[in-house]
């Protein structure tokens, strides 16, 4: 049992930066919590999407497909915007997705809905037509250290959200951090306010 933090693992649910958290990678971030024990933590920003980067150049860059290929993909897959997972790894790309999708010895199971796959079999079957019906693919991902997120919980840097599909899958990542302070009954504009005073 843990009996250090803010209560139990906090695995498939979302953490909702504070506007106190300045810091450049999470500043007003949502992120899917995909691991969470007493070894650490790590999730996936799900809001920030990679400046300049779609899905469509990243398989062309990876050679999961061809350029004669390209005008073939789903259009689904093709446009789809690659996010900004966070700072540790920036270049190896994780993909959140629905669990009808399993790749064998590839594939985690973080909760009933969702599954996270680190490897390019994921993203060839989704080039194929064959992947899961939601994903969203990212670069990166944010690390927590032993007991380093409750330390921030407890803090006040973040306020714990629970994950939907809406906002793990939907292409709208403006609008996902305030929906996901809507969730929690949240006011942006109070928060921003209350921020200021001490």
């Amino acid at each position: 049992m843990n009996t250090t933090g803010p209560g139990p693992f906090l695995e498939g649910k979302c953490l909702v930066a504070m506007p106190s958290l300045q810091d450049v990678h999470f500043n007003r971030s949502v992120v899917y919590v995909c691991a969470h024990s007493a070894e650490g933590a790590m999730g996936i920003v799900v809001n920030h999407p990679a400046p300049g980067v779609n899905l469509l150049d990243l398989l062309l860059q990876l050679k999961v497909i061809d350029s004669s290929a390209a005008t073939r993909l789903p259009e689904t897959v093709g446009g789809q915007r690659v996010l900004s997972g966070g700072p540790v790894d920036a270049t190896r790309g994780f993909v959140l997705h629905s669990t009808d999708y399993r790749a064998p010895d590839a594939t985690m199971e973080i909760d009933d809905s969702v599954s996270m796959t680190a490897t390019l079999d994921v993203l060839r079957a989704m080039a194929q037509g064959e992947g899961p019906e939601k994903a969203v693919l990212a670069l990166g991902y944010a690390g927590w250290s032993p007991g380093q997120l409750e330390k921030e919980i407890l803090a006040n840097s973040w306020m714990i959200c629970p994950a939907d599909s809406a906002l793990l899958f939907d292409p709208e990542h403006e609008t996902k951090y305030e929906r996901a302070l809507g969730v929690i009954g949240v006011d942006l504009r109070f928060l921003a306010d209350e921020a200021g005073h001490a």
